[in-house]
């Protein structure tokens, strides 16, 4: 409902309606809109800290590996991270856009090392963020070919960190 109607147009009522219960039982469980939405993104953002620190925790950094999972994790999560996008106004209340930042951070160090150039944190920025963005705007696409386009376009970007490891 959320990613139909819009947060903000969808009452706690209408969802208790949807989910054939009372809207006090409905209460039971999150005291507001905020709370439901917190609850769909929270474990979001969870498994992303996950797949950064996963990466983090190798000794080589395969960077094709790196960017397969992370469009793997976008993929899986679109519909999702649609909703997250189209209520920015949301994300500040679930601290979801620190996280997502904090992320490309970690990630930009994985394939550049702790001080990139400015030209390297652009490239990986761009190809991070090229993967959401995939994932997002052509979900007609079948997966397989999508995350082979993705990935390729992303390694492009990223030059020769992208051939291989870090």
């Amino acid at each position: 409902m959320f990613a139909r109607q819009g947060v903000q147009r969808t009452s706690l009522q209408d969802i208790a309606n949807r989910l054939g219960i009372t809207k006090p039982a409905l209460y039971y469980h999150f005291s507001s809109r905020e709370d439901l939405v917190r609850s769909i993104v929270q474990p979001l953002i969870q498994e992303g800290d996950e797949l950064v620190v996963r990466h983090e925790r190798r000794n080589v950094v395969v960077v094709s590996e790196l960017l397969t999972d992370y469009f793997d994790f976008h993929y899986r999560h679109r519909e999702k991270l649609m909703l997250v996008l189209a209520e920015l106004r949301i994300l500040g209340e679930v601290e979801s856009i620190d996280a997502a930042l904090d992320w490309r951070r970690r990630l930009v160090r994985l394939v550049f090392g702790a001080d990139p150039t400015l030209d390297q944190a652009a490239r990986a920025i761009m190809a991070f963020g090229g993967i959401q963005d995939c994932c997002l705007q052509l979900p007609e696409v079948p997966p397989e070919r999508l995350r082979t386009a993705a990935v390729g376009a992303a390694l492009t970007v990223l030059g020769a960190a992208g051939n291989g490891t870090t």
